[in-house]
């Protein structure tokens, strides 16, 4: 079935799960750790995208329909930045705050 660009600005979808937020650390390797077999990264530039359901949820509006999102994370700082980036998608936020959990976050280097 082909959705039509009209039907699908006329959609509402409920996106329900875990959120995460994406991290992206870039920069250069001049060497590696003589205390261990890894890089010493110098990171030069850092990026934060919505992971997880949240990813998803913007992949739905990105495509023109209109998403709701729901919930539960932690009280801490990674959750804040998660809310920042949601506010700026149009994405609808229904965030459960639990200060005894730690939002996830997922680093790539």
């Amino acid at each position: 079935m082909k959705l039509e660009k009209a039907q699908l600005s006329q959609s509402q979808v409920l996106v329900v799960g875990d959120v995460m937020l994406d991290r992206y650390w870039y920069g250069a390797v001049d060497r590696i750790s003589p205390e261990a077999p890894v890089p010493v990264v110098r990171i030069t530039r850092e990026e934060n995208r919505l992971g997880g359901c949240a990813n998803v949820a913007y992949n739905i509006v990105s495509l023109g329909a209109r998403a709701s999102l729901l919930s539960v994370v932690g009280d801490d700082e990674a959750s804040h930045q998660l809310e920042a980036l949601v506010a700026k998608t149009g994405i609808a936020p229904y965030f459960g705050r639990d200060s005894q959990l730690k939002t996830t976050v997922k680093l790539r280097v």
